[in-house]
């Protein structure tokens, strides 16, 4: 699998919680999407500082934004967060 730097890589959608995450890191996984949350670690030890850092930031490579955003929708969370 060819490496992408990170850097390219954008915000589709913003969580205010680290629990409204882990089904959703699942079905990336299943479909072999480049992803990471950006502040995940930090919101996991203080879970009320993710509101200061702006959210936990799913980043994705701009490529695959029409499938994240289809499984976005696909799990109702484009109803309950920010869909960039």
């Amino acid at each position: 699998m060819k490496t992408i730097k990170m850097e390219a890589f954008i915000t589709i959608a913003i969580f205010d919680y680290i629990h409204e995450i882990e089904i959703l890191k699942h079905r990336l996984d299943q479909e072999g999407l480049q992803y990471y949350f950006q502040n995940e670690l930090m919101s996991s030890i203080v879970p009320m500082y993710s509101t200061a850092l702006g959210g936990i930031k799913l980043k994705i490579h701009p490529n695959d934004f029409a499938s994240v955003k289809a499984i976005l929708q696909e799990m109702k969370y484009d109803n309950n967060l920010k869909i960039v």
